[in-house]
């Protein structure tokens, strides 16, 4: 066993015994057990220092931290003495972190978000090369799947610069065809379900198929796509089943899921980064890209809808003036301009009074934003998608 694999099998089944201990108010031992996860979590970072999740194992270590001085408050010097002296008895090998045991009786559904997503197409702004291929791939088979003798695609990979609509898309999707959406991504599955999480990746693809049998489509989502599936050279202990466990999953959706309806959807911003067995998977791989100017007009719509705006301002002229910006950006830029204004009210000393109205927002003050702000997305970034897209692309 690698040393990675080590450290990761002590952390998990430390924190497990310290979880008992705490609901045992053994509050001594816990303290000593909960140091031990914490010190095998940072030697792991200290082990690979360039790994994408260590700030997974980071942030498990402070919890576990806040929870000791929690602890400390009522804890006794004559409890401490006596941890100390049973430290050895803290067994458990194959536990999780998240207080669960080695037996695959982790809830899974603990990590997802299965409430349904309230978007509508209408919200999901331009992209309409990417909702025409979604709807081929979703939409239409699940209203007549009996026009689909070969079947239809399970795996559609999402990907583009941040902040441009991915995982907008893959709600409105799911609203449209009314399926529970299962919302997972890779920080959740690598710090809550170390230990034992190939199990919960297959209860939640259980839980997936159970759910279409009986009617009801199913959407898994997969948030930083790259972060679970990408193609790795330091691969930490569990990853590796995980990922494998991802395949077999994926091989029985696209394969011999019949005529069920579950979909997995994937969403990344780095494409490059992903393992080609992944890849293959996905038979449906669409670009996800920058809004156009008709697109950027439209957000400024809708965005600007709910401030108060002077009769000046030409959102024209604004979208123009916000090339190269993202979704999210364009969203930023009015929020940082309503921002401004209240903060310029309030410190008139105006907003004291409860009928005192701020003054309407100018195209000066649109203007002064965007040129303070710089786009998230560089061009550099936008030719890699496309060498990508040219590549790999599959509407």
């Amino acid at each position: 066993m690698s040393a990675s694999s080590e450290l990761e099998k002590a952390a998990t089944a430390y924190a497990l015994d310290a979880v008992r201990l705490d609901k045992q108010e053994q509050k001594g031992r816990a303290i000593t057990l909960y140091q031990k996860a914490i010190e095998s979590l940072l030697q792991l970072v200290q082990l690979y220092p360039e790994y994408g999740l260590n700030k997974v194992y980071v942030q498990r270590a402070i919890a576990y931290q806040e929870r000791i001085k929690v602890l400390q408050g009522t804890v006794s010097s004559n409890e401490m003495n006596q941890a100390a002296n049973n430290d050895n008895d803290s067994g458990g090998a194959g536990a999780t972190m998240d207080g669960n045991n080695g037996g695959g009786n982790g809830k899974s559904e603990e990590l997802v978000i299965t409430e349904k997503p309230n978007i509508c197409w209408g919200e999901v702004v331009g992209l309409d090369t990417a909702k025409k291929a979604v709807k081929e791939a979703i939409v239409y088979p699940v209203q007549r799947p009996d026009l689909f003798p070969l079947g239809w695609p399970r795996g559609i990979l999402l990907f583009g610069p941040p902040g441009c609509g991915k995982t907008l898309l893959a709600a409105a999707v799911a609203t449209e065809i009314d399926a529970n959406f299962y919302s997972i991504d890779a920080a959740s599955i690598m710090s809550k379900w170390l230990g034992e999480a190939e199990q919960n990746v297959s209860k939640l693809f259980n839980t997936a198929r159970k759910s279409a049998i009986e009617g009801k489509p199913a959407i898994v989502f997969v948030d930083e796509l790259d972060s679970l599936m990408g193609a790795h050279t330091n691969e930490v202990g569990g990853e590796i089943r995980v990922r494998n466990q991802f395949l077999k999953e994926m091989d029985g959706i696209v394969d011999k899921g019949k005529n069920l309806h579950v979909y997995v959807i994937g969403a990344t911003n780095k494409p490059w980064d992903l393992d080609w067995a992944f890849i293959r998977r996905f038979q449906k791989r669409i670009l996800v890209p920058l809004a156009d100017h008709a697109t950027r007009l439209n957000m400024l719509k809708l965005y600007s809808s709910t401030l108060s705006i002077d009769s000046n301002v030409d959102l024209i002229e604004l979208a123009r003036l916000a090339e190269g910006f993202s979704g999210s950006d364009i969203r930023d830029v009015c929020q940082s301009a309503q921002l401004k204004l209240i903060g310029e009210f309030f410190e008139s000393g105006k907003a004291m009074d409860k009928e005192a109205k701020p003054r309407l927002l100018t195209m000066v003050d649109f203007r002064q934003i965007l040129e303070d702000r710089k786009p998230s997305v560089s061009l550099d970034m936008l030719s890699a998608y496309s060498r990508w897209f040219e590549a790999f692309k599959a509407l």
